[in-house]
């Protein structure tokens, strides 16, 4: 099946907008079952799958996301490259809320998730470079379609992954900044990581929906900001993929 690009949607983009004559495929794979149906449709001119990280109805928290079933039902259907779209917090000063960053370094402090396709029986044991995280040249045209689409985007940065569901203490952020990370999100690994064992060109879309613990003015983060921050960010990813597409 020819795939252009697949969407990995994360907290608050549970369906791709403008994707038509979508199809649903349910995928079978050897590590259980992904989070949901992949969608297939067309988009700017291109095929584009898309699967919604936590669930069409939001259900699998992070730490239960089977992120090897999920890549795995992208690769089986063609698909070899991937935009994750993440939530995050903001840590640095300037990734405060709805903005849009494209990271380029990745810091895992998550704990109990299968982080290799090479944990099942008999598979082969591959130690894959993972010096960059993501694809360089996958980032740059992110990047570049984000200028054409006119939506500002901060170019690099590190993510951190912590292990959710619950947000992270200010200890927890001040120790995370003093580690260099810049954001702080719940899924961005070990998806990234996966994708490189599958050969999978992947860059993440890290969208801010608050500033960390301690990072801010609130005394408290307020759920209901964060969705409406998620919403408005969110409402510029099709305008960027779009361009990508073209590109």
């Amino acid at each position: 099946m020819n795939i252009d690009l697949a969407v990995i949607g994360g907290s608050g983009l549970y369906s791709f907008p403008g994707l038509e004559n979508a199809t649903r495929h349910s995928v079978d794979t050897p590590f259980g079952p992904a989070s949901g149906d992949v969608v297939i449709g067309d988009f700017a001119g291109k095929r584009v799958a898309f699967m919604a990280r936590h669930g069409e109805s939001h259900t699998v928290p992070p730490h239960r996301v089977n992120y090897r079933a999920n890549l795995w039902a992208l690769h089986s259907l063609g698909a070899r490259t991937v935009i994750g779209v993440n939530a995050v917090g903001g840590i640095r000063a300037d990734m405060g809320p709805r903005v849009i960053v494209v990271p380029d370094q990745v810091i895992d402090y998550t704990h109990g998730r299968y982080t290799s396709f090479c944990d099942i029986e008999g598979a082969e044991v591959k130690h894959i470079d993972f010096s960059e995280p993501y694809t360089e040249a996958l980032r740059r045209r992110l990047i570049v379609a984000a200028g054409r689409a006119g939506v500002p985007v901060l170019d690099g940065g590190c993510y951190g992954a912590t292990q959710g569901p619950r947000l992270e203490t200010r200890a927890e952020i001040a120790r995370m900044r003093r580690d260099g990370c810049d954001l702080v999100g719940m899924t961005g690994m070990p998806e990234a990581v996966l994708a490189r064992e599958l050969d999978i060109a992947y860059a993440c879309l890290a969208l801010v929906a608050n500033f960390a613990a301690g990072c801010g003015d609130e005394a408290e983060i307020s759920i209901e900001e964060i969705f409406a921050h998620l919403a408005a960010a969110t409402a510029e990813v099709p305008r960027i993929l779009a361009e990508l597409l073209k590109s």
